[in-house]
């Protein structure tokens, strides 16, 4: 994520007219939009994984798995980001045809040297405001390792770490998995 060191208030309206027709993506945070940097490899290969993955185990369900280029609006954050790869389950988001989604249920961000301390701080913080959001998972591209932050009823959140050897669980699409096969053929990884 690129700052804009200078602040000029931007509408959620002009940056949703703004963002149909760029040739980049651009998340948007209270107010203020960043362009958002190409992934590597490690990153590419890793959502692509586990987007096979999770649209295989979900094939049968009336879920979505999406990927990068769909939008998850956080209403009461007033803020617009593009997530490595979303779930939805809600029957308002199946036939909707917006180019942003309401209602995840399991967000999925891979980590990047310059992205992972907003990705652990700032951005989960309004990930936190979603009433929906059951998962949000990090996933490490140089290590096989995955953080899983999951809600409880309680309405705390819980971090649950995986790594080598584990088996992953993401408990809102009652999934199961070994790590490997989420880590299969990253480059830089044996």
């Amino acid at each position: 994520m690129v700052t804009n060191r200078q602040f000029f208030y931007i509408s959620p309206e002009i940056y949703l007219e703004g963002e149909r027709v760029s040739p980049i993506k651009h998340e948007y945070r209270r107010g203020e939009v960043y362009a958002m940097v190409g992934a590597k490899k490690p990153h590419i290969v890793l959502g692509t994984n586990l987007a096979t993955l999770l649209n295989i185990h979900l094939a049968n369900s009336p879920c979505l798995v999406l990927t990068s280029d769909i939008k998850v609006r956080l209403t009461e954050a007033n803020c617009y980001y593009y997530p490595d790869i979303a779930v939805v389950c809600d029957e308002r988001e199946i036939n909707n045809t917006d180019d942003f989604i309401l209602y995840p249920i399991l967000v999925i961000e891979v980590l990047s040297k310059s992205t992972e301390a907003f990705d652990r701080g700032d951005k989960f913080i309004d990930y936190q405001t979603c009433p929906t959001l059951q998962e949000y998972i990090l996933i490490h591209q140089n290590q096989k390792k995955i953080e899983c932050y999951r809600r409880e009823e309680s309405g705390v959140w819980k971090e649950q770490i995986y790594e080598v050897g584990n088996e992953v669980e993401f408990r809102s699409v009652n999934y199961r998995g070994s790590i490997d096969n989420i880590y299969r053929k990253v480059p830089g990884l044996v």
